[in-house]
C-alpha cells in the first residue's frame, strides 16, 4: 500500500539528530525563489570569463600595429614587444577561462543542489494520503534526470548571455572612433540576431517543456506498471501495457526531435547573420584599403593597421552571440527545469511538523485519545473518517477492523501525525498532537506496514538506522527477541539488498519488529496489516513476536485477519464511521 510504505522511511527515522520536518522547512526557505533568481558566485565568474573575452581586443592591437610595422619596413625589433605582449595577453585570458569556467560550474552546482534540496524538502512534507501529491516517477524525474539540465544553462548561459550584452558593446566602442561606417555595419547586423533568437526561443522553450513533461510521465508510468506487473500478468494485460510504453516512447521521440530541431535552427540563423556581417566589414576595409571606398572614416582613409585592427575585432564581435546561439537550447531545458524544481518547492505542507520550537521528549503513561476527529482527502470531497471517538488505555492492545477503504489506514496515519485532520483532537500521553509538538511524540512511536522498506546495507545498519545508542549488543538482542538471530549470521551480515531483496516476507516484517525493539524509547506501536499476504505460519510468527514486542505497550493494529485481531484485547469496527468496540 503506498501510504504504509511512504510512512515506514519517515517514522524509522524518527530518533535521528535532527527532525526531517525541522531541516526540511529551513531547507524550504532557501531556495524556493523565482527559476531565474540570482546565483551566488556566478556573477564573478561571468565577469572573469567577459574579462578573457575582451583581452582580445588588446591582442589585436597589438598584432595589427606589428604588422604595420613590417609594412613600413619594421625589424624584429619592432615586433618583438607587441608579440610579447600578445604572448602574455593570451596566457592570461587562459588562466581566466579556466577561472572562470570552474566558479561558474561550481556556482552552478552549488546552486542546483540547494533548490534539490529544497524541493525534496518540500516533498517530505506532503502527507502519504495527500491526493494532490506528485507521482513518485515524475517527483523522481524531476529530482534526478531534468534537474541535470540545470548545470549547463546557469554555468554556460548565463555567462554567455552576460558576454553577449557586453562584450559587443565594448569592441563597438573601439571600432567607431575608426570607422563609423564599420561600426554601422555591425550595428545594423548585430540585433537581427537575437531578434531571431528570442523568436526561435520561445517555441524552443515551449517544446522543451513538453519533452520534459513527456519524460516524466512516462518514468511515472514505467514506475507505476513496474510496482504493478504481477497484476499485468495476472490480468493478460502486458500487451496492452506494451502498446502504451511504445505509444508514449514515440511520443518522447517526436518532441525531443522537435527541440532539437529548433536548436539546429537557432545556430544557423546566427551563423547566416554573423557570416554576412563579417563578409560587409571584410569588404568595406578591403575597398578601403584599395582607395576604392573614401568614406566611413572621421578623417582619412584606413590605414593598414586601423583596417587589420577591425578586420580582427569583426569575427570576435560576432562570437559571443555564437556562443549564446550554440548554448540557446540551454536555456530551453534549464529553465523549463527550474520551473519543475520550483513548483516541487512551493507546495503546501500537509503533514504536522516543520515549527521552529523548542523540542521535547514526552513523558507520562502512552495513551491515545481520540474525540470528534473528522479528516477529508479534500476539501470538496465527503469525510472518510467523520466525527470518530475512540479512548485507548496505557498497554491496551485494539484492533481496527473494517472493509477495505474504511479508514484504517488513514487513522493510522492520522494519529502519527502524518496528514492533517480537519477538526477533532488527537492526544498521545494527554498532550495534544500539533505542529509544535509532533516531532517530540513521533519519538514513542513506531511504525510497521505491510512491505517495510528495507535498505542495502548490512543488518546492523538497517536495524540502527543511524540512531545514537543502538550498538551491536542491542542489534543481537533485537534479532533473537524477533526470532532472526540464526537467519543473520555474522558471514551473511551484509548481504541485505535494497528493497529486502534476499529476504522473504515474513523475514523483512520482523526485521521491522528488530528496528522497535533496538529503541525502547518506543512505547507506542502503530502496525498496518502487519501479516497481509503471509502464509498461516508465518503469519503466526509475526504476530507472536509483535505481541511480545507490545508486551506493556500501546498497540493499534489495522487488520483483516481474525486471528491477529482475536488476539487483541479489543476490536474496534469502522464501518459505518461510527465506531464500535468488541471484546
Amino acid at each position: 500500500m503506498t501510504a504504509s510504505s511512504a510512512t515506514d522511511g519517515i517514522l524509522e527515522r524518527r530518533n535521528a539528530a535532527n527532525p526531517p520536518s525541522s531541516v526540511s522547512l529551513s531547507a524550504r526557505r532557501t531556495a524556493t525563489g523565482p527559476a531565474t533568481g540570482k546565483c551566488p558566485g556566478l556573477g564573478l565568474a561571468s565577469a572573469l570569463l567577459c574579462l578573457s573575452s575582451l583581452g582580445w581586443i588588446a591582442q589585436a592591437a597589438m598584432l595589427a600595429m606589428g604588422v604595420g610595422a613590417i609594412s613600413r619596413g619594421g625589424g624584429v625589433s619592432d615586433v618583438a614587444a607587441p608579440a610579447a605582449v600578445v604572448a602574455a595577453i593570451g596566457v592570461l585570458r587562459a588562466g581566466l577561462d579556466a577561472a572562470g569556467g570552474r566558479l561558474a560550474f561550481r556556482a552552478a552546482r552549488r546552486e542546483l543542489s540547494t533548490r534539490r534540496a529544497a524541493a525534496a524538502a518540500a516533498l517530505a512534507l506532503r502527507s502519504p494520503l495527500d491526493s494532490g501529491r506528485p507521482a513518485s516517477g515524475l517527483a523522481a524525474s524531476v529530482l534526478g534526470e531534468q534537474a541535470e539540465a540545470v548545470v549547463p544553462y546557469l554555468a554556460r548561459f548565463r555567462p554567455a548571455r552576460m558576454k553577449a550584452s557586453t562584450v559587443p558593446l565594448v569592441m563597438l566602442v573601439c571600432i567607431v572612433p575608426i570607422s563609423w561606417l564599420a561600426g554601422l555595419i555591425l550595428v545594423l547586423c548585430a540585433p537581427l540576431i537575437p531578434v531571431f533568437m528570442a523568436l526561435i526561443g520561445w517555441r524552443a522553450k515551449a517544446a522543451s517543456e513538453e519533452q520534459l513533461a513527456e519524460t516524466g510521465g512516462i518514468n511515472a508510468f514505467l514506475l507505476d506498471r513496474l510496482r504493478g506487473l504481477a497484476t499485468i500478468r495476472a490480468l493478460d494485460a502486458v500487451d496492452a501495457t506494451a502498446l502504451r510504453l511504445r505509444g508514449d516512447a514515440d511520443s518522447l521521440r517526436l518532441r525531443t526531435m522537435a527541440v532539437l530541431k529548433i536548436a539546429f535552427l537557432s545556430s544557423a540563423v546566427l551563423e547566416f547573420f554573423a557570416a554576412l556581417g563579417v563578409a560587409a566589414t571584410a569588404v568595406y576595409v578591403g575597398f578601403s584599403l584599395l582607395g576604392s571606398v573614401e568614406i566611413g572614416t572621421w578623417e582619412g582613409n584606413l590605414t593598414l593597421t586601423q583596417g587589420l585592427f577591425i578586420l580582427l575585432l569583426a569575427p570576435a564581435f560576432f562570437e559571443p552571440l555564437r556562443e549564446l546561439s550554440a548554448v540557446w537550447h540551454d536555456r530551453a531545458n534549464g529553465e523549463a527545469a527550474l520551473s519543475a524544481l520550483a513548483e516541487l518547492a512551493s507546495s503546501h505542507q500537509t503533514i504536522l511538523g516543520g515549527v521552529d520550537s523548542q523540542p521535547f521528549t514526552a513523558a507520562g503513561h502512552a495513551s491515545v485519545e481520540i474525540s470528534g476527529l473528522v479528516f477529508r482527502h479534500g476539501p470538496e470531497r465527503e469525510a472518510v473518517i467523520d466525527h470518530f471517538d475512540l479512548s485507548i488505555g496505557p498497554g491496551e492492545h485494539v484492533a481496527l477492523w473494517g472493509a477495505s477503504g474504511s479508514g484504517k489506514t488513514t487513522l493510522l496515519s492520522l494519529m502519527a501525525g502524518l496528514a492533517r485532520h480537519d477538526t477533532g483532537v488527537i492526544r498521545i500521553g494527554g498532550i495534544p498532537l500539533r505542529d509544535d509538538t509532533v516531532d517530540g511524540l513521533r519519538r514513542r512511536m513506531a511504525w510497521i506496514g505491510q512491505s517495510p522498506h528495507v535498505f542495502a546495507a548490512s543488518v546492523t545498519r538497517n536495524i540502527a538506522l543511524g540512531r545514537v545508542g543502538i550498538d551491536g549488543e542491542a542489534v543481537a538482542a533485537a534479532l533473537a527477541g524477533v526470532d532472526l538471530d540464526r537467519v543473520f549470521t555474522p558471514e551473511r551480515a551484509s548481504a541485505v539488498g535494497e528493497g529486502g531483496l534476499g529476504l522473504s516476507g515474513g523475514e523483512a516484517l520482523r526485521l521491522a519488529l528488530a528496528r522497535m525493539m533496538a529503541d525502547e524509547r518506543a512505547d507506542i506501536i502503530l502496525a498496518d496489516e502487519p501479516t497481509a499476504h503471509l502464509d498461516a505460519q508465518t503469519a503466526a510468527a509475526v504476530t507472536d513476536a509483535l505481541l511480545a514486542l507490545a508486551e506493556g505497550r500501546v498497540l493499534i493494529v489495522a487488520t483483516h485477519d481474525p486471528v491477529l485481531a482475536a488476539r487483541m484485547h479489543r476490536i474496534v469496527r469502522l464501518e459505518g464511521q461510527a465506531p464500535r468496540a468488541a471484546a
